[in-house]
């Protein structure tokens, strides 16, 4: 179990993000640019040695589109150069789960899909989809990788899952021209962010933009309310369902959280126009307009800096960020990731599989900004700036106190898909913050159907 000691340890390098980032730190987009970090290019000594593979066609699934998806793309053209494999990338569709599911029962399974959720890795288990990971890519997990993040990616014992990509989910990103201009300043504690948002409302404009019509960004405002609020051990029960949604935590981390989403003049467009946002949007609105945009803040995790660099904002300038405001004792520091899982019993995919879980991979991914990498051997001066190093460096120092999403952690059927389960239970929740008994029933009678089965 996380203690209060590891908590507030990473609270603290996590603070030290928002004192970073009012130094101007250069661009957090999706090209790497001046500023922060050494580009050391991919042409120095492997650290990894991957097998001859010219011929084999290699093809891999997974949900990135737009920047993430060309980001991706740079670090499987290294491995066709280093392999002589050809590497075909395969759009899915949100929940992977049946993308995948449809793929395997017409034939054409991909050699690897980049998995979002543990839940859905254990799906993939269950089902008899996914095959081990072998020896030489699990002595670069081994190697490069706390143990929290290999034992992320195994079932029953058995290894499964390379965790590529991480996301750090306890950030608040700001237009720092609207926080000028109310006088506000970055809020420590949940009492003093609603004290911040009014005061940003009373000079003009909205103070935070929500992206209702992605139910999994509701669950990650719920996690990090409950997580400090209730504590870590509550959370690993809750996310387990050892403890029921019906339970006083849960009142009180939807009670807290009804402190937002119950007064509609704080939220952008109010729950309704809250509910038609989509994730991209709710950033883009939040870094446009200049000095009155449509929202002042947004929550999410360090992947938001792909959004801003889609607007004309700066990272450490126009554009900045404090921790995910402590509720409880300490700032919350929840973790998502991407794990790759062959479902082919191929040397390709597990070659794959290698070169993913080496520090060469994540390299390249992150001198292209909009990335952070749970491996412990890369070198962060590859980041592009202050911002995104500070939030790599705090992840990994964490190690094995990290606490990962826990409706990645559910079954996808409850935590995972869009219009079901969670997503929709929190998605009426932030339509009518009133009924938190009403949510709680739904949420406990969802869960245990979600988990029986």
């Amino acid at each position: 179990m996380r203690t209060t000691l590891s908590i507030r340890r990473a609270a603290l390098v996590f603070t030290a993000v928002g004192a970073l980032a009012l130094t101007g730190c250069g661009d957090g987009g999706g090209s790497k640019k001046s500023g922060g970090g050494t580009d050391k290019g991919t042409d120095s000594a492997p650290t990894v040695t991957l097998p001859k593979l010219d011929g084999e066609n290699i093809s891999v699934a997974a949900v990135w589109t737009g920047p993430e998806q060309a980001n991706f793309t740079k670090v499987l053209g290294e491995f066709e150069k280093r392999t002589g494999a050809k590497v075909t990338f395969v759009p899915a569709q949100d929940p992977i789960v049946n993308f995948l599911g449809t793929k395997i029962a017409g034939g054409q399974p991909p050699d690897v899909a980049m998995i979002p959720q543990v839940g859905a890795i254990q799906q993939a288990v269950a089902k008899k989809w996914a095959k081990p990971v072998g020896e030489e890519a699990k002595a670069q997990l081994t190697k490069n990788y706390a143990k929290v993040w290999q034992d992320l990616g195994a079932v029953d014992g058995t290894q499964y899952g390379v965790y590529f990509k991480a996301a750090n989910k306890s950030l608040i990103w700001y237009n720092a021209a609207a926080f000028d201009n109310a006088g506000a300043a970055e809020p420590k504690t949940w009492k003093d962010f609603i004290t911040t948002a009014e005061t940003i409302s009373a000079s003009g404009v909205t103070p935070v933009s929500v992206a209702g019509a992605d139910g999994w960004t509701l669950t990650d405002w719920f996690e990090n309310v409950y997580l400090s609020q209730a504590g870590p051990e509550s959370y690993d029960q809750l996310a387990k369902h050892e403890i029921p949604w019906t339970d006083q935590s849960v009142k009180d981390a939807l009670t807290t959280l009804a402190e937002l989403f119950g007064k509609p003049e704080l939220i952008a467009g109010g729950a309704d126009g809250a509910l038609q946002t989509e994730f991209p949007t709710s950033v883009t609105q939040t870094f446009t307009g200049g000095d009155q945009p449509k929202g002042a803040m947004v929550f999410e995790g360090d992947f938001v800096s792909i959004n801003i660099a889609q607007t004309e904002a700066k990272i450490g300038t126009d554009a900045k960020v404090f921790p995910f405001p402590a509720v409880g004792a300490d700032s919350p520091v929840v973790t998502g990731g991407d794990a790759a899982v062959a479902l082919k019993d191929s040397k390709g995919a597990q070659a794959l599989l290698t070169w993913l879980a080496s520090a060469d991979a994540a390299k390249i991914w992150a001198e292209a900004g909009g990335f952070i990498s749970p491996n412990k051997s890369l070198d962060t001066a590859a980041y592009p700036n202050d911002v995104q190093r500070t939030m790599a460096e705090a992840l990994v120092a964490a190690g094995d106190d990290v606490r990962f999403d826990m409706s990645d952690q559910a079954p996808q059927s409850f935590g995972g898909t869009p219009g079901k389960g969670e997503w929709k239970i929190l998605q009426d929740f932030l339509k009518n913050p009133k009924d938190v008994a009403g949510a709680q029933r739904k949420l406990e009678s969802e869960a245990a159907k979600a988990y029986k089965s």
